[in-house]
């Protein structure tokens, strides 16, 4: 169920309120900057694009249908869209570094390994958590974007089946699968990492 205060805000915004429009900002920011870096590995992109995101909200936001889904899932498709569009623009065949270098400079987007360290692992259980999460880091980037992405979605930004189904525009069999490759393409790299770790 869609937050009722984000409802509110929207209906505020709608209405010209824009001290709604900053608030809703505020509030939705750090998501869809996270989204984003985790796409582009780039801290400079993502900040540009999270730019264009809310510009792009700002402009359509008459179009959002409460009745029609949750105001995230509306904005993270609209997300997706602006990261596919700038994906396509900028010809990359792979992202290859981390998505989530860097992470620890900003001050507002902490890290997977940051949520763990609030149960307090000792200094060594966080090295070692810090090397597997390079190692998971290293791996995602390898898999292919329509994998990524799917796997990001679900793993890393908590998004159900349908709601990622209605973000990519495919059918929930086809998220559940992508999702399952991902995962199975993950753990085979993660395997091959190890092994060769292994052996130096």
């Amino acid at each position: 169920m869609e937050d009722q205060q984000t409802v509110h805000l929207v209906r505020r915004c709608l209405a010209g309120d824009s001290s709604a429009w900053e608030e809703l900002v505020r509030l939705h920011t750090r998501r869809v900057y996270n989204l984003c870096y985790r796409f582009t590995n780039s801290a400079e992109d993502a900040q540009d694009l999270t730019q264009d995101v809310f510009i792009r909200v700002y402009r359509t936001l008459a179009g959002y249908d409460v009745s029609k889904g949750a105001f995230t899932t509306w904005l993270t498709t609209l997300t997706r869209n602006l990261l596919v569009d700038h994906f396509r623009r900028s010809k990359q065949d792979r992202i290859t570094d981390s998505i989530d270098a860097g992470w620890r400079d900003q001050e507002d987007s902490p890290s997977i390994g940051d949520r763990l360290e609030a149960s307090g692992p000792t200094p060594d259980e966080r090295l070692a958590g810090k090397e597997a999460q390079k190692l998971v880091q290293q791996a995602l980037a390898r898999i292919s974007p329509e994998l990524r992405e799917a796997v990001i979605l679900r793993d890393l930004q908590d998004f159900d089946y349908k709601e990622i189904a209605q973000i990519l525009r495919v059918p929930e069999g086809t998220v559940k699968s992508r999702i399952n490759r991902g995962r199975m393409e993950l753990a085979r790299l993660l395997s091959r990492n190890k092994k060769q770790a292994g052996n130096d």
